[in-house]
């Protein structure tokens, strides 16, 4: 058997005496998507920062593309191919479109950030950046200013930074959050066809884009995963639904 791009083992983190991560175990396989569920309040943006390199995790080990990342801050687990994006967003809105995502060439690159002397006047990270906004569909929108964009754009956009990574394994933070039906169905296309190509961890609170979407679920509840399966027995275990789901919201 293949090892895990991802693999979790004994995640603890506390904050005074609340655990937020108790015990998180689990692993990712390479391709596809795997989605993290479960109320607001079970700690998966907190588990999003352990993993991406944030926020120390108190115990633990994690392991990426079979080398140990618990000590490493999160410009080198993204050097090695673990790139996130945020709940919130996080566009430069005083930027176009292309040097948002050129600045994610230029950062994976290593190469020195002049504010006056921006990185999308560089052939070579232009050429990257436009690659990755094709992929989401923005390519048409480079010269914009990313303040203009709407919101499900500006979604797009980071989608665009965090493929201009090159990574190996995407954390996605609730990347529907906000968004309306028109620019979730649009939203949920693109991931469909990116993990065509990527290996994803998906956080996200639209169920019905979760079961979309994802090839296995973890379900997070009070800092503990009670389920990891794939979305058929998630939808039918009764522990879940009895802590998160509900008879509606899987129906």
């Amino acid at each position: 058997m293949a090892e895990p791009i991802l693999a979790v083992a004994g995640l603890r983190k506390r904050f005074g005496g609340l655990a937020v991560t108790d015990d998180v175990s689990f692993s990712v396989a390479e391709g596809g998507i795997h989605a993290v569920i479960g109320p607001n309040g079970a700690g998966k943006t907190t588990l999003i920062h352990q993993l991406s390199g944030t926020l120390r995790p108190d115990a633990g080990s994690i392991r990426f593309a079979g080398r140990e990342v618990t000590g490493m801050g999160l410009p080198r687990r993204a050097r090695l191919g673990l790139a996130r994006s945020f709940q919130i967003t996080s566009v430069l809105p005083g930027f176009s479109v292309l040097e948002n995502a050129a600045l994610a060439v230029q950062a994976r690159s290593g190469s020195s950030f002049r504010f006056m002397r921006p990185a999308a006047g560089e052939r070579a990270l232009n050429e990257q950046a436009m690659a990755a906004l094709d992929q989401v569909g923005l390519g048409a929108r480079a010269g914009m200013m990313a303040g203009v964009l709407s919101h499900g754009e500006k979604r797009q956009l980071e989608l665009a930074i965090a493929l201009a990574m090159r990574p190996r394994l995407l954390l996605l933070d609730e990347p529907l959050a906000g968004a309306g039906p028109e620019e979730t169905e649009r939203l949920i296309g693109i991931l469909l066809g990116l993990k065509r190509a990527y290996t994803i961890l998906l956080v996200e609170h639209d169920m019905q884009a979760v079961f979309a979407l994802a090839d296995r679920i973890s379900v997070l509840v009070y800092g503990r995963i009670i389920a990891t399966d794939a979305p058929a027995a998630i939808r039918a275990d009764p522990a879940v639904r009895a802590a998160y789901l509900g008879e509606d919201e899987v129906a």
